[in-house]
């Protein structure tokens, strides 16, 4: 089992320690030296790299090794596995909802998951009742967590404004009498944006996610009307507009979805800094390898390049004071998140659930119509704890792939619903996401520390 994972990116060498997190930029030197799974002895490295490095040069940076090793910086321990398996036969407290307050919506956009936002189920709308007993149901169900998170999905939500008002409204009102703190969050195609709404959406969102999918060709030919006609025209004035007006302490993303029709997906990235966006996530579709919009194998290797091209742009822009964030490159390698996350991911199932229209509730708005998904109604006011001790125990020390991987505290097993979709099993990571995540993690690794060494 690897200890450490090392890696190039750009002209950098770097090796971090998979269980404490340190973190070191080296020389090839020191590359060459590391083994992933133990350190190994002088004499058997100085044989390895025999007639590559003068043996004083290979003893020098062995010592430095050796004093880094001593004292728990490099292949430290395991140190989590006793905190998974307790908190796996914990409470459990929901802490955040997907509002899926409409099954419809005014684009038809070729990869939807959701059916073109009919999740497979016809057309439906939320009635504010049903909303309401949502936010009653996750309010009951928070226990001692203070902060809720409700996100209000689709389809498309904002073609039930009128209804998303009142619910907002009364989320307030409930959350200071039970004394919670309810935020609410968005993901909207823009279409429907006008100057009131987007004063609305910036006072009440803490997030908003814009959808655009990058260069207008890009965009139009799988985010489209109903008839047929592109919506990017319309949709970026916008989106514009909106981020323009948004105030610095709430959060959004300009987001898009790359299909096997743009495998150079950076030019979209690249698109969306050159019209003034800084907060940007475009990221790969996932759909059955059989769709000709699906992303395959044996396109790995060219989106890894996209990457490193991405990398090289971001750490180029960094440096000229021009910088912006890119959702996927982002990790905090001075704290993040709490261990237990790191472990189980995104809370699917236990922490997080998502609700129909018709107030039935599943562990996440991707697994919305799978009936053996079900978790329980609104109506019923009880939860199947079969299926929520299913997600709560498919953290990474139940995923046999994940043991091993150096990863697997920064991509957390991964998504239970592409694992499921692709495999049949939620403890069987989909194994192209894996490729693409490591890849990220990379890049997202060493633009931190190359910031961390400018700061």
């Amino acid at each position: 089992m690897a200890l450490i994972h090392k890696f190039k990116q750009g002209n950098d060498y770097f090796v971090i320690d998979i269980n404490s997190g340190s973190l070191h930029k080296i020389d090839e030197l020191v590359f060459d030296i590391l083994d992933d799974e133990k350190f190994l002895d002088l004499e058997i490295v100085k044989k390895n790299l025999n007639g590559k490095y003068e043996n004083q040069m290979i003893e020098e940076a062995y010592e430095e090794l050796k004093y880094l090793v001593n004292e728990g910086y490099l292949y430290s321990e395991e140190l989590y596995r006793d905190i998974a398996i307790n908190g796996q036969e914990g409470p459990s407290y929901i802490k955040a909802l997907c509002l899926n307050i409409i099954h419809d919506c005014n684009l038809q956009c070729k990869y939807c998951f959701a059916d073109e936002g009919e999740y497979h189920g016809g057309k439906k709308r939320m009635s504010v009742d049903v909303a309401k007993k949502a936010i009653d149901f996750v309010i009951k169900n928070s226990g001692p967590r203070k902060n809720i998170e409700v996100d209000l999905f689709g389809g498309e939500p904002l073609m039930v404004m009128k209804e998303i008002k009142e619910i907002v409204q009364y989320g307030r009102e409930a959350g200071v009498k039970h004394g919670k703190n309810i935020r609410f969050t968005m993901t909207t195609n823009a279409t429907l944006l006008n100057d009131e709404i987007i004063e609305y959406l910036n006072e009440n969102m803490v997030n908003i996610i814009l959808s655009l999918d990058g260069r207008k060709n890009i965009n139009d030919a799988m985010r489209q009307r109903k008839d047929g006609t592109g919506s990017y025209d319309t949709i970026l004035p916008k989106i514009k507009k909106m981020v323009a007006k948004r105030d610095k302490d709430k959060m959004h993303y300009v987001r898009g979805t790359f299909t096997r029709n743009n495998l150079d997906f950076f030019q979209d990235v690249k698109h969306f800094v050159e019209e003034g966006f800084k907060e940007i996530s475009i990221e790969p579709v996932v759909l059955p390898y059989e769709n000709p919009l699906a992303l395959q194998p044996e396109d790995v290797e060219v989106i890894k390049a996209e990457y490193d091209k991405l990398y090289k742009y971001m750490a180029e822009k960094n440096s000229k004071g021009e910088g912006f964030n890119f959702y996927h490159f982002n990790v905090d390698l001075k704290g993040g998140p709490c261990i237990y996350k790191r472990i189980s991911g995104c809370g699917a199932g236990h922490e997080y659930v998502a609700i129909t229209p018709e107030g039935e509730i599943y562990p996440c708005h991707q697994f919305v119509g799978q009936e053996e998904y079900k978790m329980g109604t609104l109506e019923s006011d009880e939860l199947n704890q079969d299926i929520m001790k299913k997600f709560k125990s498919a953290h990474i020390y139940n995923k046999e792939k994940c043991t091993g991987c150096w990863a697997r505290f920064y991509c957390s097993g991964g998504c239970q619903a592409n694992n499921h979709s692709f495999n049949g099993d939620m403890n069987k990571p989909y194994e192209l996401g894996c490729e693409l995540q490591k890849k990220r993690i990379e890049c997202a690794i060493a633009l931190k520390a190359l910031q961390m060494e400018k700061e």
